[in-house]
């Protein structure tokens, strides 16, 4: 066990539960709630240790990229950082692309930033326009239960806690789906982890 699995699994628990799927090498696209910058971390350290070399998380470059942070994103997660500001020569979702053209699993957040609620806000358009790109990468829901208490917005330290991280069925989609019917669907999919 890794320092920072080991670490995490101390401080939150980090509790797997496959609920609608089983852990798989298939390339996938994880989809959660966001409540903490502990999050990206929660869902790496629950899964198998064959996987994680395999599955990256996204995370914002602005928050990840110095220091301390850094050698957790980089180093040990090989986690995507992404610039979230768009600008004419670049977008957001290219190294996202990337990642999934060399046939990496993905951890994501939906909803763009942390919300300090149980249930996830709208999602945005993101997720279902790597969807429509790479349509054979299994989607698979997740719900990240009680994270939003550990480490709220502007907390510097984990508070101890006890989390569980529910993996729920693939989500069924097609090229075809529309952007709000397939957005909701997928943002249903991790609200009915909740009640799992």
């Amino acid at each position: 066990m890794t320092p920072i699995v080991w670490l995490t699994r101390l401080l939150v628990g980090a509790y797997p539960h496959w609920q609608g799927c089983a852990p798989s090498a298939r390339q996938r696209i994880y989809f959660a709630n966001h409540t903490s910058h502990l999050d990206t971390i929660v869902i790496w350290a629950s899964l198998p240790p064959a996987l994680r070399a395999h599955v990256r998380p996204v995370a914002a470059k602005d928050y990840w990229e110095t220091g301390i942070r850094r050698r957790i994103a980089v180093d040990e997660l090989h986690a995507v950082l992404v610039d979230r500001r768009r600008t004419e020569h670049a977008n957001p979702l290219d190294p996202l692309r990337e990642a999934l053209a060399q046939g990496d699993s993905l951890i994501i957040f939906p909803e763009g930033t942390r919300r300090p609620q149980p249930l996830p806000s709208p999602f945005k358009s993101g997720i279902w326009r790597l969807m429509r790109e790479f349509p054979s990468v299994e989607l698979i829901p997740v719900y990240i239960e009680n994270l939003h208490r550990a480490m709220p917005k502007g907390v510097l330290i984990p508070v101890p806690t006890v989390c569980s991280v529910r993996f729920g069925a693939p989500l069924e989609h097609t090229p075809e789906d529309l952007k709000d019917d397939f957005l909701n669907r997928a943002r249903d999919a991790v609200i009915s982890l909740a009640n799992a």
